[in-house]
């Protein structure tokens, strides 16, 4: 070692040696690897434009296409067609690389410019091989003519007085023009219950809310090519709080009455921004005062923001019940739990813990920011099956140093963010592909061993990340704000460590792993009390979206796998299915032969689950669990294992509850009792299909049963018949029928339908197969009453709108692509009906649209076709994608020449699994290339190319 002068003490002392772990000595990285030359081109599906293309960029032949597009599209810098634009990701890797060993010199990091030049390669080798990736901001920024703006995640800070308020509003609306999102708790603000100075009342936090929402909707939509992502936060206690719990509610309620009028809703529609609070997460900031008293059923108080006295009192399970019900109807509030979150708080002295990023990973102090790092898992599994922990533990002791370097360079928003950042240098070191990993090793995401091998690798990551950290507080100085926290921050590593302690492996690759985080964190005691720490926070689990991509990752952050086939992009174009390379690797792992692996993976490759795979043990079926299909985990599988690692994290988890359409509130009740009792941080749920802004899934009927028939009841007629006295219009002998099969949810049967000269409908006729003589009958019985109130005059827009939307079994996937999913067979025959006989502006008032409609819409923005008329007219004019139509006897009238097609064609594994399973993935569509995203954390990313819902 030298010694070097640390430009922030101006002290004399040795820097980092670096050993060399990854990279050869005298050979680049890059040297190791075969390069070759891709064409990038992307389309939008849906219109054919191509939105991106860049010919002849150079990449690693072990990168995917996938990986390749996305970096290209992403992450290169430079115009289009210019000598400027980066073509080669040794370009992109360089720029970035060369700007953190120029600043670790120039801070002092290093004991030479030797190990400088090591860990160039260190960190180049960990990069170029696909073993960790930075957030998005540092390929974004960094090396660049552009602010060198490192961090993706943001708090700020509101108080009770216009200046601040306002400040607010430009502070955010810089953070969402830089692509970036930001969170903060508005409980300062007076309740619109309490008086000003000037003696008026208050206006409340949740009439600011609709300003900010409109801001983050207006710089959206200003050529941001994501959502603005937001994180607003209200303390329980707060006496607005009952109105903040309902907004988003309430605006849900909005959104399906503008919907059922014909407004168009859908997420990205054109009357959608119509409606307020859209462009934020809401969450509740609850105490343990709170959740007992939720427990005993007693009162809790609302107060003051002034005084805190208490002005208000509630009964708490009420107000529990309410924040629950408004999460089953829109998924919004989330949940903070605050004393939890203070209570591993490294920095109390400095203030509490208010608020959270966007995405509920990164909390800290307020007007702070953090700079997120990822590793992909899988890299580390050894070929006997192990997780190979020293390897693991090396790669973050670069990547941590890495990480506090960008601090040193950084540029950020506002000057009190930055001012905040350098002072406790928060780092969010984090991984990907941990769903992948488990299954890999044959462990059940959902079982103990699933979770103890989760938490002996957070542990180790952490630990190691914090004693290196306090390595480097050795060579350049703990953080500033370290010394008046300095008792907090080691009563918290002591909490971590006593975590670790707790641990009980159940295996030798456990065992491995979690004695050597055992051995980091006796470290980190003992170099914490000599030196301190560099760093205040370490380490997060962030949703990992685009660069889990980048990584070619199968699973993202702490997610399971999302379905056992995945779509995969070809090196000149194209596509093909295949199921996911860690199954083979799980089986052989499990003891099977060869054979009875290509069995198995054959079997799930046509059906997209083990269920009944040939040659598979029943006990090994939870190995292969997925978020999504036939196997898909139970909710509290997902909490049990945000629980197992949350004890080992800095910060929280990124991650989204995922429930079914049929989930009830008092599950939701319960998912976040026991996530509190747990020990989470945050909580947030998700009901299949509780929005309507939902495209490509059935999204046009109610989730809760007395508020359908509300809706129903309150849907109006398009055509009122008035009659003094009933007169039966009979069919005429000869008449135009149609005969229809249809299969609703596995139940098969036929419908004939009869006609009027003029079109109208007049008879209807229903035969289920296999129905014994009762229901034969019953149906018989409700045809006859169904067709004579027709001839009566009852017009068929009054029974669509009184039979659609019932919901009983048989239920689910149709074989109709106009009509892909149904609560039941009444509600299918008369959809069915409606697409056949009605108008399409009576239909339009009713919701319902053909599969061609619907493209059309996505296409050009109108469901309207060119010839506007009967469902017979307008199935004349237009293509037709399949048909549903029986062969009809020469006598009847054929409308239209039909050709028989496959269903559409999958552009992202999402699609793929519906296509598979026929369950649909409840997830918006990309606003760049239009193909249907999956959940990445608490947010959404594309497979195709990239883009997020809002995270980096």
């Amino acid at each position: 070692m030298t010694e070097t002068v640390n430009p922030k003490t101006g002290s004399k002392t040795a820097g980092l040696s670096i050993a060399r772990v990854f990279s050869t000595e005298g050979v680049h990285p890059y040297d190791e690897l075969t390069w070759e030359r891709r064409d990038v081109v992307q389309t939008n599906w849906k219109t054919g434009e191509t939105v991106f293309e860049q010919r002849g960029v150079e990449f690693p032949s072990t990168w995917s296409v996938n990986a390749s597009t996305i970096v290209t599209t992403k992450y290169f810098r430079g115009a289009v067609g210019t000598d400027v634009r980066e073509w080669s990701l040794k370009q992109l890797i360089d720029r970035v690389v060369s700007t953190y060993v120029k600043a670790g010199l120039d801070f002092g990091y290093f004991s030479s410019p030797a190990d400088a030049e090591v860990f160039e390669h260190e960190l180049t080798w960990l990069l170029v091989n696909q073993y960790f990736s930075f957030n998005s901001p540092v390929w974004f920024n960094v090396g660049t003519p552009s602010p060198q703006q490192v961090s993706a995640c943001f708090i700020l800070s509101v108080d009770d007085s216009m200046d601040s308020i306002l400040n607010w509003y430009k502070e955010e609306g810089f953070i969402f023009k830089g692509g970036s999102g930001a969170g903060l708790n508005l409980s300062r603000i007076r309740s619109s219950k309490e008086l000003l100075s000037s003696g008026g009342t208050a206006s409340g936090p949740v009439s600011f809310m609709r300003g900010a929402d409109a801001s983050a909707g207006t710089i959206k939509s200003g050529g941001a090519t994501r959502r603005a992502a937001k994180m607003v936060v209200l303390d329980v206690d707060h006496p607005d709080i009952e109105e903040f719990v309902m907004t988003k509610a309430r605006e849900e309620d909005k959104i399906r009455a503008l919907r059922d009028a014909g407004f168009d809703m859908d997420l990205g529609g054109h009357d959608i921004t119509s409606v307020q609070y859209q462009n934020a997460n809401n969450s509740v900031r609850v105490t343990d005062e709170f959740m007992r008293a939720v427990e005993e059923g007693t009162e809790f108080g609302l107060r003051s923001r002034k005084t805190h006295e208490v002005i208000e009192t509630v009964d708490a399970r009420e107000l529990f019940r309410k924040i629950s019900q408004a999460a089953w109807e829109c998924a919004d509030p989330g949940l903070q739990y605050d004393d939890t979150i203070n209570d591993w708080h490294t920095n109390p002295e400095t203030g509490r813990i208010t608020a959270s990023n966007p995405c509920s990973e990164y909390m800290s102090l307020d007007n702070s920011s953090c700079n997120l790092a990822s590793l992909n898992l899988l890299k580390f599994l050894k070929d006997d099956g192990t997780f190979d922990g020293e390897l693991f533990a090396k790669a973050v002791e670069v990547i941590i140093t890495a990480m506090d370097i960008s601090i040193c360079f950084a540029d950020f928003p506002t000057e009190a963010i930055g001012v905040t950042t350098r002072d406790y240098r928060q780092l969010g070191i984090g991984y990907a592909n941990l769903g992948a990993l488990l299954m890999a090793m044959g462990l059940g995401y959902d079982s103990d061993g699933g979770r103890a091998m989760a938490a002996t690798i957070t542990s180790l990551m952490t630990g190691v990340s914090y004693r290196r950290s306090a390595e480097l507080a050795a060579v350049v100085g703990p953080y500033a704000g370290y010394a008046r926290n300095a008792d907090a921050h080691k009563r918290v590593m002591r909490k971590h460590q006593a975590a670790n302690d707790a641990v009980r492996t159940l295996a030798i690759a456990d065992a491995q792993v979690h004695k050597l985080a055992t051995a980091a964190w006796a470290d980190v005691q003992k170099l914490g009390e000599a030196n301190g720490f560099r760093n205040a926070q370490a380490s997060v689990l962030a949703p990992t979206g685009t660069i889990g991509f980048m990584m070619d990752c199968d699973t993202t952050g702490i997610e399971p796998d999302f379905s056992l086939v995945k779509f995969k992009k070809l090196v000149g174009g194209g596509s093909m299915q295949i199921v996911n390379q860690t199954i083979p690797r799980a089986l052989v792992k499990m003891g099977y032969a060869e054979e009875q692996v290509e069995a198995i993976v054959a079997y799930i490759a046509e059906h997209g689950h083990v269920v009944d795979a040939p040659g598979l043990k029943l006990e090994h079926y939870e190995v292969f669990d997925t978020a999504m299909g036939t196997r898909s985990l139970k909710p509290m599988g997902h909490v049990r294992m945000m629980a197992a690692t949350q004890p080992f994290l800095s910060g929280a988890i990124s991650k989204t509850v995922n429930l079914p359409e049929s989930a009830t509130v008092e599950e939701i009740e319960d998912i976040y009792l026991q996530s509190w009792k747990l020990g989470l941080k945050a909580t947030a749920v998700y009901r299949d299909n509780c929005k309507v802004g939902q495209p490509l899934s059935d999204g046009k009927s109610s989730d809760n049963p007395e508020k359908a028939t509300a809706e129903v009841v309150a849907t109006p007629a398009v055509k009122e018949v008035v009659v003094h006295k009933p007169f039966r219009k009979r069919l005429p002998k000869s008449r135009t029928s149609r005969t229809t099969s249809f299969t609703v949810g596995g139940a098969e049967g036929y419908m004939t339908s009869g006609a009027h000269d003029d079109g109208e409908l007049g008879e209807v006729f229903l035969k289920l197969g296999k129905q014994g003589s009762t229901l034969a009958g019953v149906m018989d019985a409700f045809s006859i009453a169904v067709s004579i109130g027709l001839q009566y005059g009852v017009p068929l827009e009054t029974y669509v709108s009184k039979f659609t939307n019932l919901a009983f079994e048989p239920a689910g996937l149709t074989d109709d692509p106009d009509v892909r999913m149904s609560k039941s067979i009444m509600d299918y025959i008369f959809r069915r009906l409606a697409l056949d006989y009605l108008s399409f502006e009576d239909r339009s008032m009713l919701g319902i649209y053909s599969a061609d409609e619907r493209q059309r819409y996505l296409e050009t923005g109108s469901y309207e076709l060119p010839a506007v008329g009967s469902a017979s007219e307008v199935i004349a004019d237009a293509p037709v994608e399949a048909t549903i139509v029986e062969d009809l006897p020469t006598e009847q009238p054929v409308e239209a020449p039909v050709e028989a097609k496959a269903e559409k064609e999958a552009h992202t594994s999402a699609e793929l699994l519906e296509k598979i399973t026929g369950t649909a993935v409840d997830s918006p569509l990309c606003m760049t290339c239009g193909t249907k995203m999956r959940p990445a954390g608490s947010c959404y990313v594309c497979e195709g190319c990239g883009s997020t819902s809002g995270c980096s």
